[in-house]
C-alpha cells in the first residue's frame, strides 16, 4: 500500500503573501517523508463541509504547477475535477502541461462534480446530473485523443455536449513521448450503474469511498472489467481517507489499523488529508511510523471493519 496527501483545507485562515512558502514547506515535507502522491481539491470556494466557504481556496491546476516546481518525484493529480468546470479539450491541455513540466508526473483526475456554492457564486453552468456523466465520459474520449500519438489524434471527436475539430496536443504528454499511454486516469465515485462502468472503461485508479461494501464495489468493478476483456489489476483501487496521527504520534496505531482494514478489503493506495498539515510534524510522524510500515500491507479482500474510521 501507499499513501498520498490530500490538500483540501490547507492554509484556511493564512494571510495570503505567507500561503507560497507555506505550501512549499508543506509538499517538499510531503515528498522527503514518502508520500507517492500529493492531491488537491478542485473548488474555487472552500467546502463547507471543511470549513467555511469564505475561507482559502486555491484553483487545482495553478497549485499543482507551483508544487510541481517544489517537488521531484510524487504524482501529482487533482481529487477530482468536476466535469462541468472546463471545456475537454482545456483540461487535457492542462494535464498535459502539467505532466510536460513536471518530468511526467501529471495524472487526470476527474469525476462528475459537485458544488459548494462556487458554481451558483459564479454565475457557472451546472448541468443536471444526467448531463454531467454524458460530459464526463466525452470528457474522457476527448482526453484520449488528445493522448494519441504523437501530437494527437487527427479525427473529430464528436459528442452530445462537446465536439472537438481536432485533438492536436503538442507538446504531448510524457509519458506518451516515451512510448506508455497517456497520463494516468483517475475516476472519483462508486456508482454502480454509472461511474463504475466508466471506471472499467477508461480508468487507471478507482477513487472509491472507504466502508463495508468496499468488496463488493471492487468486485463489481472486477466483473465490469471482464466483460469488456480488460484485467482488473490494471486499475489500481484507491480511496479518500483522514489521517490524524494525533499528538506526538499517540494515534498512530489507530491508523495502522484503519489502513490494514482497508488494504484486506483490496485498497492499494490511500490519499488522505492530514490533521495539522501545517504544523509539518504530522507528515513526518506518518513518514517515520505509518509509510514504511504500510507499504507491507497486501491487499487480500475480507468485508470485516473497524467500528470507527477517518472519513475525508
Amino acid at each position: 500500500m501507499e499513501l498520498g496527501l490530500h490538500l483540501t483545507n490547507f492554509a484556511l485562515d493564512t494571510p495570503s503573501e505567507r500561503i507560497g512558502s507555506r505550501l512549499a514547506e508543506v509538499v517538499r515535507t510531503a515528498e522527503d517523508s514518502g508520500f507517492s502522491v500529493i492531491a488537491v481539491g478542485d473548488h474555487l470556494w472552500q467546502s463547507p463541509w471543511l470549513g467555511r466557504v469564505e475561507q482559502n481556496a486555491l484553483e487545482a491546476y495553478s497549485t499543482l504547477s507551483f508544487i510541481a516546481a517544489h517537488t521531484s518525484r510524487v504524482e501529482l493529480t487533482a481529487l477530482v475535477s468536476g466535469v462541468h468546470y472546463r471545456h475537454p479539450a482545456m483540461l487535457g491541455k492542462l494535464v498535459t502541461t502539467l505532466d510536460v513540466l513536471s518530468g511526467g508526473r501529471a495524472w487526470l483526475g476527474i469525476g462528475a462534480g459537485t458544488s459548494t456554492g462556487d458554481v451558483e457564486g459564479y454565475g457557472l453552468p451546472f448541468p443536471p446530473l444526467r448531463d454531467r456523466y454524458e460530459m464526463l465520459e466525452e470528457t474522457l474520449r476527448i482526453c484520449r485523443a488528445m493522448w494519441t500519438g504523437e501530437r494527437g489524434g487527427a479525427e473529430p471527436v464528436p459528442g452530445k455536449h462537446f465536439h472537438v475539430e481536432r485533438p492536436l496536443n503538442a507538446p504531448q504528454a510524457v509519458r506518451n513521448s516515451r512510448g506508455g499511454t497517456h497520463p494516468p486516469v483517475l475516476i472519483g465515485g462508486d456508482g454502480e450503474r454509472r461511474t463504475l462502468p466508466l471506471v472499467a472503461r477508461y480508468a487507471d485508479v478507482a477513487s472509491l469511498r472507504p466502508g463495508p461494501d468496499l468488496p463488493a464495489k471492487i468486485a463489481l468493478l472486477d466483473r465490469l472489467c471482464a466483460e469488456i476483456g480488460r484485467d482488473p489489476r490494471e486499475i489500481r483501487k484507491s480511496c479518500a481517507f483522514a489521517f490524524d496521527p494525533g499528538p506526538g504520534g499517540g494515534g498512530v496505531g489507530q491508523v495502522l489499523g484503519q489502513l490494514k482494514w482497508l488494504a484486506d478489503m483490496g485498497i492499494d493506495l490511500v490519499i488522505g488529508r492530514v490533521a495539522g498539515v501545517d504544523d509539518l510534524e504530522p507528515l513526518r510522524v506518518l513518514g517515520r511510523e505509518v509509510i514504511p510500515a504500510v507499504a507491507e500491507f497486501g491487499a487480500t479482500a475480507s468485508p470485516v471493519g473497524p467500528d470507527r474510521i477517518h472519513r475525508p
